[in-house]
C-alpha cells in the first residue's frame, strides 16, 4: 500500500516560477529557461509511489534535484505545481496550523550535517522534537535515553555534541528523528559525511532498526552502492528529471540510458545480486517415485546429463543419466535409491558466496526459496554473465545455452517454450508408464 504519492511535481525557481511553468510543461529545457528567464528548473514532472515500510532511495549527482524533492514532502520548499500525498491528504493543501502538527507527528527529518544544538547535551538533542511537541520533560528525557541506547549512545548521554564523533552525532539525529515516533523518515544524504568505515556501520544500524521498526524511509544520496545496499526501490534522477525508477535488479540489471549505466560502471555486483537472480528454472524435475525408463526419456528428450529430484516440493538429490541408464537396463522399479546428494543454497544468498563455491566445486547448485522449496538450478554461465562489469544481456536462450554442466542451461529452439519456464514434474503414474504422457 502507498503511503507516499508524488504527482506531477513541478518546482522552478525564480521571482515568477508561474509565468513560465506552461512553458517547462512544454518542453523547455533546463538550460533553455535559465537562458530567457534566469529561472532554475529544480524539478520537472515528477511521479513516485513510495511504499508503506520500505526504504525508497532517491538518488542523482548534485544538482539532480534529489534534495529539493525530498524537502516537498514536509513543505521546507512549496512546489510550483503538483500535488504530495501522504495516506491520501494532499500535503501541499494543509494550512499552517496543519502543517506545524503534520511535521511534529508525521515526518522526522535526518540531515547531512548532524544539526545537532552545539549548546545542548546528547541526551537534550535526542529529547528536542518531543519537547517541541509538548511532551513532559520527564517523559520526552525517558524516550530519549531510550533511543540513544538503541543507536548505541548508551553512556554518552551528558556529553556535548563536539565531544562526538561524526559517527556518534549522526546517531543522535538519528536517536532524534525516531525518538517523535514519526511514520516517516525523511534522510537527505544522512551518511555523506562520513568516513567509509562509520558510513557502513551506520548503514548497518539502519537497516537493523528497519527490520523492527518497519519505517516508511526516503534515503537521499549521491552513492549507487549505498542506494544498492538500503532501497526496497529507487529512482534516479538528472537535472530535475525522473531518468529510471525501480528494483535495485531493475537498475541493475535493466539501466535505461548511458547516464544511468555511467552510475553502474564501478558497482561490485556480486555482492548486489544474488543465487535468485542465477536460475535457469527447470523445465525437468522428477520425483523420488519416478519410473527409470520414464526419467531416462525426459533426460534424452532435454538432453541432461542430470536432472533434479523432488520430494513434494523440497528437493531430494538429483539424478545423473548414466545412472538412469544402469536403473533400466536392472530393471529397477522407481529412482529413489539412485538420488545423490546436491549442494543447495538460498536465493537470497549473494553472489559472491556462490562465487567463492564455483570456484570450489563444479558440482550442480539447486536454489531453494525462503520455505526451502526448490525454485530451479543454478547456471553457472548466469553467474559469470551477472558479475561482469558490462551489462547483462536479457536475451534467455544465449548466455545460458553456453554451460554444459547445469541441465537447465540447454538451449532451446522453441522460444515459446523458453518463454513459458514450464516444469516437468514427471512422476511414476500408470499413465506414463509406457507413455509419458501424463508429464
Amino acid at each position: 500500500m502507498s503511503k507516499i504519492e508524488v504527482r506531477n511535481i513541478y518546482k522552478i525557481f525564480g521571482k515568477h516560477p508561474e509565468k513560465w511553468l506552461e512553458a517547462v510543461k512544454q518542453g523547455m529545457s533546463k538550460e533553455e529557461l535559465l537562458a530567457k528567464s534566469q529561472h532554475t528548473l529544480g524539478l520537472k514532472d515528477i511521479s513516485l509511489s513510495i511504499e508503506e515500510g520500505s526504504i525508497y532511495v532517491i538518488m542523482g549527482l548534485s544538482g539532480s534535484g534529489k534534495s529539493t524533492l525530498i524537502r516537498h514532502f514536509n513543505r521546507l520548499i512549496e512546489p510550483t505545481s503538483g500535488q504530495i500525498l501522504v495516506d491520501g491528504t494532499d500535503v501541499t493543501q494543509l494550512g499552517k496550523k496543519e502543517l506545524e502538527k503534520f511535521r511534529q507527528k508525521t515526518m522526522s527529518m535526518v540531515f547531512q550535517r548532524f544539526g545537532l544544538l552545539p549548546h545542548k547535551t546528547t541526551l537534550e538533542n535526542a529529547a528536542y522534537g518531543l519537547n517541541v511537541q509538548g511532551v513532559g520533560k520527564a517523559k520526552a528525557q525517558e524516550t530519549a535515553r531510550y533511543w540513544l541506547e538503541q543507536v548505541g549512545l548508551a553512556g554518552f548521554e551528558n556529553q556535548y555534541p563536539n565531544q562526538l564523533s561524526g559517527g556518534m552525532q549522526q546517531r543522535v539525529g538519528l536517536a532524534r528523528a525516531l525518538a517523535t515516533d514519526a511514520e516517516i523518515l525523511l534522510m537527505d544524504e544522512a551518511f555523506s559525511a562520513l568516513d567509509p568505515l562509520i558510513r557502513r556501520e551506520m548503514q548497518n544500524q539502519l537497516l537493523e532498526l528497519q527490520s523492527r521498526l518497519n519505517k516508511t524511509i526516503v534515503f537521499i544520496t549521491h552513492d549507487l552502492d549505498e542506494a544498492l545496499r538500503l532501497g526496497n526501490r529507487i529512482a534516479i534522477l538528472k537535472d530535475g528529471e525522473l531518468i529510471q525508477e525501480g528494483t535495485p535488479e531493475d537498475i541493475l540489471l535493466s539501466p535505461n540510458n548511458e547516464y544511468v549505466e555511467a552510475f553502474l560502471q564501478d558497482v561490485n555486483r556480486s555482492k548486489i545480486l544474488n543465487a535468485g537472480h542465477a536460475v535457469n528454472k527447470t523445465r525437468l524435475a522428477l520425483t523420488m517415485r519416478t519410473r527409470p525408463a520414464l526419467a531416462l526419456e525426459r533426460m534424452k528428450q532435454y538432453d541432461y546429463q542430470f536432472a533434479p529430484v523432488l520430494d513434494g516440493n523440497l528437493i531430494a538429490g538429483i539424478l545423473h543419466l548414466s545412472d538412469t541408464e544402469q536403473a533400466v537396463r536392472s530393471g529397477l522399479r522407481d529412482i529413489s535409491s539412485l538420488v545423490k546428494d546436491i549442494i543447495s543454497v538460498p536465493a537470497s544468498t549473494g553472489l559472491d558466496a556462490v562465487l567463492t563455491h564455483m570456484l570450489q566445486s563444479d558440482q550442480p547448485v539447486a536454489v531453494t526459496d525462503e520455505n526451502d522449496e526448490f525454485i530451479g538450478m543454478m547456471s553457472r554461465a548466469k553467474v559469470v554473465e551477472l558479475v561482469t562489469t558490462d551489462t547483462p544481456s536479457t536475451d534467455n536462450g544465449n548466455g545460458a545455452g553456453s554451460d554444459p554442466e547445469n541441465p537447465d542451461s540447454a538451449s532451446d529452439d522453441n522460444p515459446a517454450e523458453k518463454s513459458a519456464n514450464t516444469t516437468d514434474h514427471t512422476d511414476n503414474s500408470s499413465q506414463a508408464d509406457d507413455t509419458g504422457k501424463s508429464a
